[in-house]
Parts: C-alpha cells; structure tokens; sequence
C-alpha cells in the first residue's frame, strides 16, 4: 500500500502515509528506568551495537548485570553513522565507494534530525556528553519546484507560502462577507473571523490579497528596502491565483506543520555519528565486533548464540549468557536460525523494510548561500530526488561544503538503488541543475547510500502497515522465554532514533522484572 502511495504522490505523500501509521509521532519518554538488583553472575548477551543496543548495555550493566554485546560491522553506532573523506562503503553487488569529502566535511546518510519531542535521545545526548546545535528544517529563502508549475521554474517558498495563504485567507474572507459561511459562522463569530483572515493572510482593509507593500512585507520586494536617494522599495508580482492552487507546491507548506518536523530540530555538532560515539564511549569495553550471528538458540537456561568471528578468518564461536537482547534488524535476523516461536517468527517475518538512498555532495563553494543567501533548510522537487537539504552548520566558510543532494523512499529509492553509484550521482545532478543552474559547473565529488543494499540491515528502517501492527506487533515486543527484540522496529516511532531508545528502555525493563522473578 505504502508503495503505490509513493508511485502516485510521491515522496512527501508516502511519508505523510507513514505518519498516519504510527511511523512518526511525539513520545512518551518519562525519564531513565530506575533498574537496581540484577542477580549477581546473571548474564545478558546483546546482539547488535547500535543505539537500542548500547543504551541496553549501559542500563543492564548500571543494574548489575554481566553483558556483552556481539556487533556484526567493524563500528558500533549501527544506522547512527556518518560519512568523511577517506571512509570507504561497501555495498551489496560489489560496488565500492571512496569518500573524497574535504577534511571536516561529511553528510549523515542514516538519521539527519532530531524532533525537539524525541526526548529520550536528547536525555542521554546530554547525559553522555553529544552537544548538539539547530537543524534547520524550514527556510523561507529555499525553493519550490515542480515541473508542471510555474513553467517548471523553481519559486521562493516565501512567495509561494505568502500568496497560497493570502489567497486562502481572500476567498474565506469574501465568503463570510456574502455569507455563505452563515451556517458554519456565527453571527457573533464573523468580525472575528474576518479579522483573522486578514492578519493572518495579510489582505488590505477591503479584505482583498493584492500587489502592495503588505505582501511584499510577507513575500519580498522586487526592489528591496535601500539607502539614500534610491532605497524606496518597490512591490513584487503576485503570481496568479489559479497557478498557486493547482501547483500543489501547497504539500510542502503542509510538510513543516506535522508535529515531527516542527521546530525546533537538532543535529550533533560535527556529525551525527557523534551520538553513536557517545553511547561507545560507554560500553566500549562490552563490545566484540566484526561478528556475524549465524543462530540464536535458546533452552529453559540459557541462550546459545553462534557466530563467525570475521576478525579471525570467520571462525566459528558460540556466546552464551542467561538472558539475550536480541538488536539485528528484521530484514537481517529473518534470514537466521533463530529459536524462537511461531509468534515471534512470524512477526519477525512479517515487517518489510523501506528502500531509502541518500546523495552526498560536495560542491567547490557555498554557492547556495553566497548566491542565494539559503542558510540551512530544504528546497523540494517534485523530481524523484525529492529535496535538497543545505547544511545548519558552518555558515559563511570558505572552501568545498557538503549537502544533501537527495533523500528518495518507497519506487524512487529501488530506481536509485538499482544505478552504480556513479550514476546516481549524475541522476542527482541533472535533477539539482532545476533549482540551481550552476549546480554542475560547482560539483567536486559525491557519494551516496543505498540502505537495501546494506548488508547489515538490507534496508532503511521498518514499515508496519496497520493491519501488521495489529496482527504482530504485540508478538514482537513480547519476551520468547529468554529472549526480547528491541530496536526503531518494535515501537511506534519507526524510523527515528527515538524509536530505538524508547524500544530499547521498554525491552531491557520487561527483562529485568523477568529476571528478578526467575527461580
């Protein structure tokens, strides 16, 4: 279903979709969980170090557990990760890419933001020491394009959000003054509204959204405010009314105002991945890396989990603990020999994966800023690449900048997966070259990542669909004997990291009353 929603609208309607679903929403986070008086000699086995997994770790062992955690990548930090010159990415298929980032630069291919509501990520950003700074979400200076609007020319989002609302606002005020809103609208409600209408869509005292110094107050000058002899500005055009409504650059106004795009957002200062190496810096000493689980087995004692020690020739090993969280994306964990029930196993194999591609590119300038004066922010596209997302961070600097070059779901994503890397560059490109006409003449270098062709997580994030969650979900989350899922796929905040602390903190507190109750 959410696959046909992206073919007809798109990327902003299919993740609209995903909201409605319970992919993105506000949490319920309510502090630490206060866990004392785990068993002495009681061990816990965590497979997999990303966030769920490490804030398992750091929780279980505060409790008096013994844990190790089993990570299959040479990194701990999981989808939390960032790319920089010199890094390499391998991908399913054989294609490998060098980052040739300049030294500083890089772009955040898995989570790009955080809600200002995601509260349980920035407890323990705070707590371990990530300091963090704006996201920029919504810039009023970024541009709007589709290609059967407005000639196919980009357009401000300020001068599209200003006419869309003045127009609005026109027709619902002249409707209440010809009363036909008498029904809806009081009589005692009328001044009200129409007064409303007014402010907010900055109509003249006639109530009409005209050519004048009130719009251009909201939507600029076509000769700004000066100095001197000259500076007397002058108003801009409105475009015309019937190109505004049928445009549907509208979505992109709707896009800032769903509570999980609100601001204000956030970003790590210098890199996502510097939350991913915040939560290291914890459990660092619990972590075997380069492991790749093979089976979890489990008996009424203990759970058994063998794996092939990459680090050593991929020999094979076995860990065994009292109690396992289990972290390994679904995509991943279906393909195992997992010991487990016919609930588990069948919710386990019941949640696909999103296809998500992210671009990476590095330009010889800010031209975005220098030319355009767009500090941060998003411009949207109808073309597949959906967006591009110019960085909050290192304003007015000289030299090569980095920004997102595109950020495809759903048909978009399995086209640009399904390219080399080289190509998805070029696609990326020819599509930017819409927005900014210098956009190739200023290229240097790029990268980008394909998520279903990771082979540590085969895809971006979960993708419930309603009549799944209601069938499995509770499955899912539900402790099999000895062990417990936890990660963004066993919550109701898929897709963002919040989703994998507030899973991670649900499971390990489940598990903890489990033990304490144990004979």
């Amino acid at each position: 279903m959410l696959t046909r929603i992206g073919i007809l609208g798109g990327s902003a309607a299919l993740y609209q979709a995903m909201t409605s679903l319970g992919h993105a929403a506000g949490t319920d986070f309510a502090g630490p969980p206060a866990l004392t008086g785990g068993k002495p000699g009681t061990k816990v086995l965590v497979l997999g170090a990303g966030l769920a997994g490490m804030l398992a770790a750091y929780e279980l062992r505060k409790a008096g557990y013994q844990v190790q955690i089993l990570e299959f990548q040479n990194r701990a930090g999981g989808r939390n990760i960032s790319l920089r010159g010199g890094d390499t990415l391998s991908e399913l298929g054989g294609a490998v890419q060098k980052v040739q980032f300049a030294p500083g630069n890089y772009i955040n291919p898995g989570p790009w933001r955080i809600p200002y509501h995601h509260q349980g990520l920035l407890h323990y950003c705070k707590a371990f020491g990530v300091q963090l700074e704006p996201f920029v979400e919504l810039n009023h200076n970024s541009w709007l394009h589709a290609g059967n609007a407005f000639g196919g020319k980009p357009v401000r989002y300020r001068d599209y959000a200003a006419d869309f609302t003045g127009f609005t606002a026109e027709l619902l005020a002249k409707a209440i003054d010809q009363h036909k809103l008498d029904d809806p609208v009081s009589a005692d409600e009328r001044a009200h509204v129409v007064a409303a209408m007014r402010g907010w869509g900055g109509l003249t005292a006639d109530g009409a959204y005209r050519k004048g110094s009130i719009s251009s107050l909201r939507r600029g000058f076509a000769k700004p405010q000066g100095g001197g002899v000259d500076g007397a500005p002058v108003p801009s055009d409105l475009f015309a009314r019937d190109d505004v409504m049928r445009s549907g650059l509208w979505q992109w106004m709707a896009f800032h105002e769903r509570l999980d795009m609100q601001t204000t957002m956030f970003q790590p200062v210098g890199g996502m991945d510097q939350i991913g190496k915040g939560f290291n810096r914890q459990v660092h000493d619990l972590i075997t890396l380069n492991c790749k689980v093979t089976a979890i087995h489990q008996d009424d004692r203990h759970v058994t989990v063998t794996y092939n020690d990459m680090s050593h020739g991929g020999a094979v090993k076995q860990a065994e603990a009292d109690y396992c969280v289990c972290t390994i994306p679904l995509p991943v964990l279906s393909q195992l020999d997992v010991q487990v029930g016919g609930p588990l196993k069948a919710a386990i194999a019941a949640v696909p994966y999103a296809s998500s591609v992210k671009l990476g590119l590095e330009f010889k300038r800010r031209f975005w800023e220098q030319d355009d004066q767009i500090y941060g922010g998003i411009s949207f596209t109808d073309q597949p690449i959906s967006q591009i997302s110019y960085p909050s961070h290192g304003y007015f600097s000289d030299g090569p900048a980095v920004l997102l070059g595109g950020y495809m779901f759903g048909p978009a994503a399995y086209d640009f997966a399904g390219m080399t890397p080289a190509e998805r560059i070029e696609h990326g490109l020819a599509q930017g070259q819409a927005i900014h006409a210098n956009y190739r003449d200023e290229f240097r270098t790029g990268v980008s990542m394909a998520w279903s062709r990771m082979p540590w997580t085969l895809g971006c994030c979960s993708m419930w669909s309603e009549q799944a969650r209601k069938t499995h979900y509770k499955a899912l989350c539900a402790i099999d004997n000895r062990i417990v899922l936890a990660g963004e796929h066993a919550s109701y905040i898929g897709c963002w990291q919040e989703g994998a602390i507030l899973s991670s903190l649900d499971a390990i507190t489940r598990l903890h009353k489990r033990a304490q109750g144990a004979a």
